[in-house]
């Protein structure tokens, strides 16, 4: 069942039949039409788009705003290179030019007596002053900072100082030159300026700083929300995927198990829903299919039985009118026929039984069952059948308890040990183990009989298959029902039953069975 599910879930995925899809009417309730309309558009595609879109904008936004934080952090790296290049240009010529100007004037003071003094001695200084005038304003031009500012004008108000007393002296019959102070403050100033200016530059650098780690933490910041709402985003997306995937996997579950009253409902992107729909259609058709199975089966049972019962009381008549000739053929055709439609009414029964394991599946009410108890049961039950056979039991069994029908579970012991007492030569062993494997509950039997062929474990699970060793003797025979009917219940089980081999320096059937434990059913 599950494979033919299977088969037909991967079919809907390969044709996409959109004409089963319902269209929703247009009313006049706007916003609901305008949310089915949206559902519909939503697709697996969409969604993997939409996936695909909402993983990649936040990367391609984080990269982008690095890249323009970068830019204005390089572009302004830059600018405060070149404008503390050109500064540190502009503030060491008016350092020099200060010098120049302080050795002149010092030159001028030394030749303070007119006779001596050249003329070309005040050009010099003259011209030094203007060299040192000119370094003051281009300095200014550089937009320096303001305390800088000061320091300049500052600088040039001594200098034009060391000037006019140095000029006013050089007429003056009684020269006095107190420009000694005079130049220790044109120093000063000039050591202020040169100290000043590198606690500039050392701000400027600070701020650089400042500003890439400002954008170092910004990007880390933004970089963070981006992963969360993308992370909320793929987190939605994923749980909408996931219920509508265990939504489509129960109902498949409940297809596979026989569970046909429930209606299968897949909510999520267009293309779930649309399979769910198909998987509903499905349902419906299973269903009529089960209906009309169980009323073939029962009107076939009551067709075979009511000849059945004629033939056997024409049988008995004959039995009854030879009573007097135990021996003769009469008495044996007639016995034979009894015999025959005994087998008969058995393969009929075992048919409406096989038929109606998945009819009415609400009966088979699920429970927590303690296997060793029910296997110690069964056990009890077949001690007749044991000791007319002189058949031993060897036992490994272990508590293990699982959710299954106890009816169904009980059926598929009482099978299993039927086959391995019918199998069983006089005076062998039948071994029986039950454990608990980790995830799911083992129950093996194994007989000494004739065994199964490797090439018929993959048919005794079908039905009214006979292999080569139920077909040994009439002893033996069966209607070929009873492992089809273990198999079934098994899968309602989500279980599986394989034939294995056996054990090493023994013979015969060896049948496994494996079904999941009540925690993980």
């Amino acid at each position: 069942m599950k494979d033919i599910i299977t088969g037909f879930v991967l079919d809907i995925f390969r044709k996409r039949d959109w004409s089963m899809l319902v269209p929703i009417p247009r009313g006049s309730f706007n916003s609901v039409f305008g949310w089915m309309k949206f559902k519909n558009i939503l697709s697996l595609k969409s969604l993997i788009v939409l996936g695909f879109v909402i993983a990649v904008i936040p990367l391609f936004l984080a990269v982008m705003y690095a890249a323009f934080g970068m830019r204005e952090t390089s572009a302004l790296g830059r600018t405060i290179n070149s404008q503390v290049f050109e500064q540190t240009k502009a503030i060491r010529l008016v350092l020099q030019k200060t010098a120049d100007v302080e050795r002149k004037a010092r030159l001028f003071v030394l030749l303070s007596d007119p006779l001596v003094r050249q003329p070309y001695e005040q050009q010099s200084y003259e011209s030094t002053r203007a060299s040192f005038k000119q370094a003051l304003g281009e300095l200014l031009k550089l937009h320096v900072d303001n305390k800088i500012a000061l320091l300049v004008n500052e600088l040039s108000e001594k200098e034009n100082l060391i000037y006019q007393q140095i000029i006013g002296s050089a007429n003056d019959e009684n020269l006095k030159l107190p420009v000694d102070e005079a130049f220790q403050g044109l120093r000063e100033s000039s050591y202020r300026l040169s100290r000043e200016f590198e606690n500039h530059v050392d701000h400027e650098f600070n701020e650089l700083r400042q500003q890439s780690e400002s954008l170092e933490q910004g990007l880390f910041i933004k970089g963070a929300v981006l992963f969360v709402i993308s992370f909320i985003f793929i987190a939605i997306l994923l749980i909408i995927l996931s219920r509508s995937m265990r939504q489509l996997d129960t109902g498949i579950r409940r297809l596979g198990s026989g569970q046909l009253k429930e209606p299968i409902v897949i909510s999520g992107p267009s293309d779930m829903r649309y399979l769910g729909n198909r998987l509903e259609w499905l349902r419906t058709h299973l269903m009529e299919l089960e209906v009309s199975k169980q009323q073939f089966m029962h009107n076939v049972a009551r067709e075979i039985n009511l000849p059945l019962e004629s033939i056997r009381k024409g049988a008995e008549l004959l039995v009854n009118e030879t009573d007097g000739e135990p021996g003769s053929a009469q008495q044996d055709i007639a016995s034979l026929l009894c015999s025959n439609v005994d087998k008969l009414k058995t393969v009929s029964e075992e048919l409406v039984r096989y038929s109606q394991i998945h009819s009415k599946p609400e009966l088979n009410h699920k429970a927590t069952i303690n296997m060793k108890y029910l296997l110690e049961s069964v056990i009890e039950d077949f001690q007749a059948s044991l000791l007319a056979k002189s058949i031993s039991l060897k036992k490994l069994v272990r508590p293990v308890e699982i959710s299954g029908v106890e009816e169904q579970l009980r059926s598929i012991i009482e099978k299993l040990m039927s086959n391995a007492v019918k199998y069983s030569p006089v005076g062998g062993e039948i071994r029986i183990m039950l454990r608990d494997s980790g995830m799911q509950m083992e129950l093996e039997i194994e007989d000494e009989g004739p065994g199964i062929e490797p090439n018929e474990r993959s048919h005794v699970f079908e039905p009214f298959f006979r292999g080569k060793s139920s077909q040994s003797g009439d002893n033996v025979e069966s209607p070929g029902l009873g492992l089809a009917i273990v198999r079934e219940y098994v899968t309602s089980h989500q279980g599986k039953i394989d034939i294995i081999d056996s054990r090493q320096d023994q013979q015969g059937a060896r049948i496994r069975v494996q079904i999941p434990l009540a925690g993980e059913a």
